[in-house]
């Protein structure tokens, strides 16, 4: 059993050989064999333009088979991958690419009217960038990646390289913010990627036979570990897409016959009521993943009956375990809808009984519902360059201390009933308003500001801003929205603003947000 992703690339090349790979739409299409040759070029270019083992190398780049040669290429020869989101500004992505001190750079040429290169260079200024910087063609020709190919070193210097890797090495550094609304990154090791792949894979049933429609951003865990990793461990054929559009993916199904389609239930929601839906064969799908927001039991019976999936799962997981808990194939809709399912890649439970929590959630018995704490091999190995905030997520005795709220039932299966943290999810994307409060203090016009989470029918739920404004000063809901607008990725964007006069607090003066989520139903 492979315990490296360089382990695990030659293994699925032996294995799976002239079984498809990589089947682009509209492009390429490369087999497990190929696809490891094409690894081993990256590796090779990137030893020749002087990248060392332990290294970052940086991918901000929309969902094509390049960001997977490029990824697989960094961890084959030995660097450690830092994804960047691709819906980030370029201050955003600086602030990544910068605090890892990435070395290389694999960033997309113009796509949907963005040229991230540019961005980031209008971003810092004078400021230097990382040292070997390659163009991926998306949109438009760029002769930089095949320029960037043809630099080439020995074959003894790749599988050196390759064969150096060891299952700590480190192999990602993953961004998220935190309740302060600084992101942090959150660093596993090659063992922890594949067992959390593996898991998952497991899990789902995923084999050689699937067909993967990957809609969930490569820079995610969802797309990189559940997606990428978990189909190089399977030998299932990875179907990227560039960005969700609901009728493209319904004739993608159709063409291709996808079989496995995870996803966000909002990716769901508009397959289900895209007016194109039932001109086309769909019947291939037999796999939905989903998460990361509340999944209505319709949804899940709607799901079965309207689009044929066979199987339904939701799971729970966070960047820092990936994958805590999951349901299996022969949960009942109820507990699908309603639970995240039971632990799995070797992780334990506990719920710790905290005053919060007893606040958040009248679902169960106080003495059930709590913090949910995690420990086990695949937790984190920490914060990048942040030892107070490792010690403070991580406890001495190795239990993870999620933020969340919620409860076991006696089957080991759990339901998250809220959050400790002020974070809130939309479309299948974290967003922790920190950050955003940040954004509009910069604004002159404004004094204080607190952001919640609110229910969206499309989104899960959106962004809902409280400004008070600076004595004698004018603003609009649209000024702000735009300001933010320019500032942070779309998802982070608040999609509604309410002016007050003043914010409701507790005795030492905080804003007491609970006080206005209730307000905002």
């Amino acid at each position: 059993m492979p315990s490296t992703i360089p382990q695990a690339m030659r293994q699925a090349a032996s294995q799976f050989g002239d079984c498809v790979a990589i089947a682009e739409p509209g492009g390429v299409s490369l087999s497990y064999e190929e696809l490891h040759q094409g690894v081993r070029q990256v590796a090779g270019a990137l030893a020749a333009s002087g990248i060392e083992p332990g290294d970052r190398v940086a991918i901000w780049s929309p969902n094509t088979h390049h960001w997977v040669l490029a990824a697989l290429g960094s961890l084959y020869a030995g660097a450690t991958l830092v994804p960047v989101n691709t819906r980030y500004t370029g201050h955003e992505a600086f602030d990544v690419i910068s605090r890892t001190k990435a070395r290389a750079l694999f960033v997309a040429g113009p796509f949907l009217g963005v040229d991230r290169l540019q961005a980031l260079r209008n971003a810092v200024g004078q400021v230097p960038l990382p040292e070997l910087i390659v163009r991926i063609p998306v949109e438009s020709d760029e002769p930089a990646w095949d320029d960037f190919l043809e630099r080439a070193v020995s074959d003894e210097v790749i599988d050196a390289r390759a064969d150096a890797v060891t299952p700590d090495t480190v192999s990602d550094i993953l961004f998220t913010s935190g309740t302060t609304g600084r992101s942090k990154g959150a660093m596993s090791a090659h063992r922890q990627a594949l067992d959390v792949a593996r898991a998952w894979a497991e899990r789902a049933e995923l084999t050689q036979a699937d067909r993967y429609l990957i809609v969930n951003p490569f820079f995610h865990s969802f797309g990189y570990k559940a997606g990428i990793l978990a189909c190089l461990l399977t030998g299932a054929t990875m179907i990227p897409q560039l960005v969700f559009d609901p009728g493209a993916s319904i004739k993608l199904i159709e063409q291709a016959r996808i079989t496995v389609f995870p996803g966000a239930p909002t990716l769901y929601t508009s397959i289900l009521d895209h007016p194109g839906r039932a001109e086309h064969d769909l019947s291939s799908l037999r796999l939905a993943v989903t998460g990361a927001a509340v999944v209505p039991v319709a949804l899940v019976e709607r799901m079965r009956a309207e689009l044929t999936f066979d199987t339904v799962l939701t799971a729970y997981g966070l960047t820092e375990a990936v994958m805590a808990t999951m349901c299996e194939a022969s949960d009942d809709n109820e507990t699908i809808a309603t639970t995240s399912g039971r632990a799995g890649a070797g992780m334990e439970i506990r719920i710790a009984v905290v005053p919060e929590a007893r606040q958040a959630s009248t679902a169960a018995g106080e003495e059930q519902v709590g913090e949910i704490l995690l420990r086990g091999p695949n937790v984190m190995l920490g914060y990048l360059d942040d030892e107070a905030a490792t010690a403070e997520a991580i406890d001495p005795d190795g239990w993870l201390h999620t933020g969340d709220v919620g409860r076991l039932d006696e089957r080991g299966y759990l339901t998250i009933t809220d959050r400790l943290k002020d974070m809130y999810i939309c479309g299948g994307f974290n967003v922790y308003p920190a950050e955003i409060e940040q954004a509009l203090a910069r604004h002159p016009a404004v004094a204080e500001s607190v952001v919640i989470g609110v229910p969206d029918d499309r989104l899960g739920e959106v962004g809902k801003a409280f400004v008070v404004r600076r004595p004698g000063a004018e603003t609009s809901a649209t000024e702000l929205i735009e300001f933010c607008r320019e500032r942070l990725a779309n998802f982070k964007v608040p999609r509604q603003v309410e002016f007050t006069g003043d914010l409701p607090r507790n005795p030492a003066g905080k804003p007491l947000k609970r006080l206005l989520r209730g307000e905002a139903t």
